[in-house]
């Protein structure tokens, strides 16, 4: 047993403790904030509304506290009890748990000011209002707000319009390497611009810049490593776009590996291997991929794992999900295909992707006429992204063998009507399916815009030119001869030239003489007389060699000519002595071994073709089955395969001839 514990004495009552003022409290609060102490504020404002309830000061600073600790969810409790107008912080902590809606409402009943306004700008980044966001970048150009500039890089480059950073950042004369942050979003917007040296160097710049500044601030060398995981990321993604894929993988994988570096990095930097390794080893990578996303809810509900939906831009999401949704595709998993491409609509509402992807699944399960349907309602549903919607409309088709509803899609892009490319497809389109007229007006379409074109590189040349042989092939000779004469005239193109001669021959001689003339000789054929070999019968075909019969003449006579051969010494192979050769090899040793004189073929077993009965008889039946075999054989050996091969008669009549 253990020993009794002596029992303390009874002291007297403890002496009361010392009230500390309000001052002394938010002067303890003040020396905390220096010190970025944020648990010991929430534990003094605590402190200070023991002693005065409701006061302002104290919830502003736990409130604040507890944000800065990441504490979302007790901030927004104490929000919700006190009846302060902490407007602000409400849409802030909605903002932070991604209810942008929510957030929205909230900020509206707040004054305009710089603060209201850079809070509802980056509400508007995170719903992918980027345009509405960059606007409000915009209008507080001017104002004096710490590491803005960051922030209109970026939500230039999320709306597309990373041509436009160079000119921002002039006018807010700025350097693109006066920050690390900075200079990496500028290298982003190099990257949209495909300009990937300039953009390694940025990167390497920033990376530079960000360990001078963090070793400064006494960090540790993985925290550092933390902080500057995103540039390692966009380096090897740089690396990928420039064709250095060994080194993009190497990359990749030592940035997972070594673990340092946030939730976003790393589901960023997995997703851009998945993407590089394609559908090699996709078991593996579909398992990487279901650890960043997880169902939740009811059927067809998902989300991305361990609050990556809050770090991730609506791009960076989307990918997520479109890599898997390709690897469920390869690996034909069509269950799991639909039920997530059902969800896709939900999460992107905004993009087309979705649709892309619906109709994937479609021709995945052979199903092309539902995913042209798909495909055309959408591209009405939404005229303003309908030229991918098009065009995959148009591949579908003509992959399934629906000529005709692929070059109705193609026309209904008028962009790209007059390109050669998409000229030459709707031809081929319109050809297959049997729209001879419609093809030809194609072209002359074609040729009418590259007509009035003021541009550099003019194809007209090219057009008429494959427009003529178009002509020329379906019997528009007339056409197709006054088509080569408008290229000869304007471009002189020796091409065109003999086109027109060809074709214009059979429409007009005359003019095909007169073309004709314009041609250059040949120099080496001055010492040939045309007449003589047109009356010829022309060259006849020798079996044996298509030189054989040929002879060739000395200038004073008829003698042959004889060419010498020079004797060469033979070859022989390595070691071989031809003083000592030793036995001479097989002269058979190439041919199969059925066709060598010493092959044997196998027995056939003598026990199948037994018959039962007296030993008298099966004797002779043998002898005579054996007897007709032998003539068989020597008469088809003698036949020479000039006739029909005789039949061999069979075991079943000869026993039935001997038992008679």
């Amino acid at each position: 047993m253990p020993p009794k514990s002596k029992e303390k004495p009874k002291s007297s009552a403890a002496p009361p403790q010392p009230s500390i003022s309000i001052e002394d409290l938010f002067t303890s609060i003040n020396r905390h904030v220096d010190r970025s102490e944020f648990e010991q504020i929430v534990k003094l404002s605590d402190q200070v509304l023991a002693v005065a309830p409701g006061d302002e000061d104290a919830l502003r600073c736990k409130v604040v506290a507890l944000i800065k600790c990441d504490k979302i969810d007790d901030a927004l409790a104490v929000i919700r009890k006190v009846p302060n107008d902490f407007s602000y912080f409400k849409a802030y902590c909605l903002y932070r748990q991604n209810k942008l809606k929510e957030a929205m409402e909230s900020l509206k009943s707040l004054d305009e000011n710089s603060a209201t306004m850079l809070l509802e700008s980056q509400i508007l980044f995170r719903m992918g209002k980027m345009d509405a966001s960059v606007d409000i970048y915009r209008k507080l150009q001017n104002s004096k707000i710490d590491s803005l500039e960051i922030n209109v890089v970026a939500g230039l480059v999320s709306a597309g319009k990373s041509s436009e950073v160079k000119g921002i950042l002039d006018a807010m004369r700025v350097k693109a390497t006066s920050s690390f942050e900075l200079a990496y979003n500028a290298a982003c917007s190099l990257i949209d611009e495909h300009k990937y040296t300039d953009a390694e160097q940025l990167l390497l710049s920033s990376r530079r810049i960000g360990q001078e500044a963090l070793m400064d601030e006494s960090l540790a060398d993985d925290e550092i490593e933390i902080e500057l995981a995103p540039i390692a990321v966009q380096l090897a993604y740089v690396q990928q776009l420039m064709g250095n894929t060994k080194e993009g993988v190497q990359s990749y994988t030592g940035i997972i590996k070594r673990n340092l570096a946030d939730e976003a990095t790393l589901a960023v930097a997995t997703n851009n291997l998945i993407a590089l390794k394609g559908p090699k080893d996709i078991s593996d990578s579909l398992k990487k991929l279901d650890k960043l996303i997880e169902k939740s809810g009811g059927p067809g509900s998902f989300q991305l794992a361990r609050g990556l939906d809050l770090k991730l831009s609506p791009k960076q999401k989307e990918a997520i999900y479109i890599n898997r949704m390709l690897l469920l595709l390869h690996s034909n998993k069509l269950d799991q295909a639909r039920e997530l491409v059902a969800a896709l609509p939900d999460l992107f509402p905004g993009s087309v992707v979705p649709v892309l992807l619906q109709a994937a699944v479609f021709v995945k399960e052979n199903k092309a006429g539902k995913a042209e349907e798909i495909l055309g309602q959408f591209a009405e549903k939404f005229p303003e992204n309908s030229r991918v919607l098009h065009l995959a409309r148009a591949q579908v088709a003509a992959a399934a063998g629906h000529p005709q509803i692929a070059a109705t899609s193609l026309e209904k892009i008028p962009d790209i009507q007059h390109m050669p490319a998409t000229v030459a497809t709707l031809v081929a389109l319109k050809e297959r399916a049997g729209d001879i007229d419609g093809a030809d007006a194609v072209f002359d379409s074609a040729i009418r815009w590259w007509s009035n074109a003021m541009t550099e590189e003019n194809k007209l040349s090219v057009i008429m030119q494959e427009a003529a042989a178009f002509k020329l092939k379906h019997g528009r000779k007339e056409d197709a001869a006054r088509l080569y004469e408008e290229i000869v005239k304007s471009h002189g193109s020796i091409e065109a030239l003999v086109g027109l001669i060809q074709t214009a021959a059979h429409v007009d001689v005359d003019k095909a003489e007169a073309y004709e003339k314009k041609l250059k000789q040949l120099p080496d054929l001055k010492g040939i007389d045309v007449d003589s070999l047109e009356k010829t019968s022309g060259a006849k075909h020798a079996e044996g060699g298509s030189h054989m019969g040929t002879t060739t003449s000395h200038e004073d006579g008829n003698k042959e000519k004889k060419k010498k051969k020079r004797k060469r010494k033979p070859k022989y192979p390595k070691g071989f002595d031809p003083a000592n050769p030793g036995p001479p090899p097989d002269p058979e040793r190439w041919l199969p071994k059925r066709e060598r004189s010493s092959f044997r073929p196998k027995r056939k077993d003598k026990r199948a073709a037994q018959i039962r009965g007296s030993q008298g008889a099966v004797a002779k039946e043998a002898g005579a089955v054996n007897s007709k075999s032998n003539q068989a054989t020597s008469s088809k050996g003698a036949s020479n395969n000039t006739g029909p091969e005789p039949s061999k008669p069979s075991s079943k009549s000869s026993r039935k001839k001997s038992r008679k």
